[in-house]
């Protein structure tokens, strides 16, 4: 009877695996037929900082969640491709944190394109990947302000034959800032979630320090 099971069993967590792999939220702009852009290169070596930039629930400043690791992302709703393959890692980094852990832990997602991204459609895209992924946006000039802090790179480009309008190339690097506030750590573009999983539980104190640091 286990074996039968167990050969049930693989299929399903082989289907499982390719659909965390691949999928991306339907109804939120996303369109898997569209462009396709690269990332860029970080605009200055990220330095950190504090911030204050609004959510669906108000004002979010990073101070406020001192006593929390925080992993900063910057991107935006309507990213046809690097957004969601590093929203699926990172979510999936965070379902694989004990309870525990998750308290202790913030990840944030910056809008770099605040003309479409509302707070309330950054609840509403950030929520299919994880409840834990909490969206921030602000005017023109606040989210410059923040990519500054953090060297992110984004450029807008205009699409004559899309219906999306435009895109905004970005670069697109992980930063985490430790329970005191300051940036300790750069990961690249779809770093594995595993990877993910050990650079949060070194900064909790819950896992044994990485070796491998991915900087820019």
């Amino acid at each position: 009877m286990t074996r039968k099971l167990l050969i049930i069993a693989i299929p399903v967590l082989v289907g499982l695996l390719a659909w965390l792999l691949f999928w991306t939220p339907s109804g939120v702009g996303v369109d898997p037929d569209g462009p396709k852009h690269g990332t860029l290169e970080l605009a200055s070596p990220p330095q950190g900082g504090d911030f204050v930039l609004d959510s669906v629930n108000g004002p979010v400043a990073l101070a406020d969640l001192r006593g929390n690791v925080v992993l900063i992302y910057f991107g935006y709703t309507w990213c046809p491709d690097i957004c969601p393959t590093n929203l699926v890692l990172i979510a999936a980094a965070l379902k694989a944190l004990t309870p525990e852990e998750l308290e202790r832990v913030q990840v944030v997602f910056v809008s770099v394109d605040p003309e479409r991204d509302s707070a309330e459609r950054l609840a509403e895209y950030s929520g299919y990947f994880h409840p834990e992924i909490l969206g921030l946006t602000g005017t023109p000039e606040q989210i410059a302000e923040v990519a500054k802090l953090y060297g992110a790179a984004y450029r807008r480009t205009d699409l004559d034959d899309s219906a999306m309008g435009y895109v905004v190339d970005h670069s697109a690097y992980s930063h985490l800032v430790d329970t005191q506030g300051k940036l300790v750590r750069n990961l690249d573009h779809a770093t594995p979630s595993a990877e993910i999983v050990a650079a949060i539980r070194t900064l909790l104190g819950s896992g044994s320090p990485t070796e491998h640091r991915s900087e820019p």
